[in-house]
């Protein structure tokens, strides 16, 4: 059965929605829990398009949402078509786009998947199970420069080095083959005082970067930010929420550019570049209330940066950090 639960709902809902009737563009409609919250939003002459590669999500979210009161179009691709689905769906301008990123609560929870260090399953991690490239293409075809890169820009990870020599090494007898393999030869390779620490399980950094490869997470993002800019209406929002600081700082950089206005060199004595801003920012990153990490844990490094679309240009608020 999928479950997720959906974070931050009633402060996406708010930032999000402006228009009852309108059109809004959920890129990552997993179960369909923020969907739902919107379609309980909208009239009857609102219109909703959810986004998901997932077939599990696809049909958990169907059912979800079959009888939400306004009108539904789910799409199984991924957001970075963005622009050709709205061009199919016949959609010239929408009224707010959503991105939840990261994974969700039931591929985690799905041992098969092989998105959980906590459970052993094949190596897999695609998001889309069609996909050709897997965690355990990566981990066995991949040079160890290549994996070592990987750790260290996508989990941030101390000992990446190490973990990929030590991965190249096991797989030089066999194919390393699944999570609970692959996590016995990180918690080899990485020192014991730092694997008894306070900084979480050991595995947690790779296999957020291995997951992040796979899935090219980081590599579609500030394009898909802007195709979706660029389709909603004056006075439309975008709200992005992020799970982990790479992500986030793409988000962030990204609105934060798109609500400039000159960008030319400060060496310039005057603008000649009359760049305008095209959205303005709404405040700072939102996070969640304790009383929402009480009941998900998950939240807890959940950001919500909400943007507005300019009618031609005009003063930015840069206030997000």
């Amino acid at each position: 059965m999928f479950h997720h639960i959906s974070v931050l709902p009633e402060e996406t809902i708010k930032g999000l929605i402006t228009n009852k009737a309108g059109i809004y563009v959920d890129c990552t409609l997993g179960g369909g829990g923020h969907s739902g919250r919107i379609a309980s939003v909208l009239d009857t002459s609102g219109r909703i398009i959810g986004i998901d590669q997932d077939a599990a999500a696809i049909s958990a979210a169907s059912e979800y949402l079959k009888d939400a009161g306004c009108r539904i179009d789910i799409v199984r691709d991924n957001f970075r078509n963005l622009g050709a689905i709205l061009q199919e769906q016949k959609v010239a301008k929408v009224d707010g786009v959503l991105f939840d990123l990261g994974v969700s609560s039931y591929q985690i929870d799905t041992p098969e998947r092989g998105f959980s260090y906590m459970q052993d399953a094949p190596l897999d991690m695609r998001m889309d199970p069609e996909a050709a490239l897997s965690a355990y293409v990566v981990v066995n075809t991949y040079e160890e420069e290549a994996l070592a890169r990987i750790f260290k820009e996508y989990g941030e990870e101390r000992w990446a080095k190490r973990i990929a020599a030590f991965i190249l090494e096991t797989r030089s007898q066999k194919p390393v083959e699944t999570t609970g393999e692959l996590v016995d030869i990180i918690c080899r390779a990485v020192p014991a005082a730092v694997r008894h620490g306070a900084g979480g399980h050991p595995a947690k950094r790779v296999f957020q970067a291995i997951r992040i490869e796979v899935n090219n997470e980081l590599g579609i993002l500030e394009k898909s930010f802007r195709t979706a800019v660029e389709y909603l209406k004056p006075g439309g929002r975008i709200a992005i929420i992020t799970f982990h600081s790479l992500e986030d700082r793409i988000a962030k950089n990204t609105l934060r550019e798109m609500a400039r206005g000159c960008i030319c060199p400060p060496q310039l004595p005057i603008c000649v570049c009359h760049h305008k801003p095209e959205i303005r920012l709404l405040g700072k990153p939102i996070v969640a209330a304790p009383q929402e990490l009480a009941g998900n844990s998950r939240a807890k490094s959940a950001k919500l940066r909400i943007a507005e679309k300019l009618a031609g240009g005009g003063k930015a608020d840069a206030g997000q950090t």
